[in-house]
């Protein structure tokens, strides 16, 4: 089952990228932003973004090897076909993800949300998240960039989806 659309009746969520081939049968390379990275190829159906236009494409089959992620989609059969794929981005729609456990959240679902300190000024909101390595950066834009390690307990003091707001204890100035 392939369908093309511009766009979807649901809101996509990022899960990573085609970044290379694999093989003469139609297998890809898949670069995962999901942790652990394997998790991508549990995740599905797949929609996969190719000029600007999604279309449905479940995973047949799919793997690790070695240090990467390697996929064969429905329908694509031969390395003519994988090609045509490249660099084309790898969603699911929101319901597909399973519920974050308790104190765990999306990155998607923390971007929009205002940064409060603890003194109640409010510091911008969140534009985007970052990996660092360390720990998850939060990019606040308000009078000024600014830049929160996503450290709960310690620098996040609260994170209330409902109200939109994160509650920290960060020196700004």
């Amino acid at each position: 089952m392939t369908e093309t659309v511009d766009k979807p009746a649901f809101e996509p969520v990022l899960l990573g990228r085609i970044d290379g081939l694999f093989g003469v049968r139609g297998w890809v390379k898949v670069f995962s932003f999901t942790d652990p990275r394997e998790a991508v190829l549990e995740y599905g159906p797949w929609w996969i973004r190719q000029d600007g236009a999604w279309r449905l494409m479940p995973v047949a089959e799919g793997r690790r090897h070695g240090k990467s992620l390697i996929a064969r989609l429905e329908g694509c059969t031969d390395r003519d076909q994988a090609v045509s794929l490249l660099g084309s981005d790898v969603a699911v729609p929101a319901d597909a993800l399973p519920t974050p456990g308790e104190g765990r959240y999306y990155w998607r679902d923390l971007e929009g949300l205002e940064v409060v300190h603890r003194d109640g000024a409010s510091l911008g909101k969140v534009a985007y998240v970052m990996e660092t390595g360390a720990h998850d950066v939060l990019v606040i834009e308000g009078d000024r960039q600014r830049l929160v390690p996503f450290v709960p307990g310690e620098v996040i003091l609260d994170v209330d989806l409902a109200k939109a707001t994160i509650h920290v204890d960060w020196e700004w100035d």
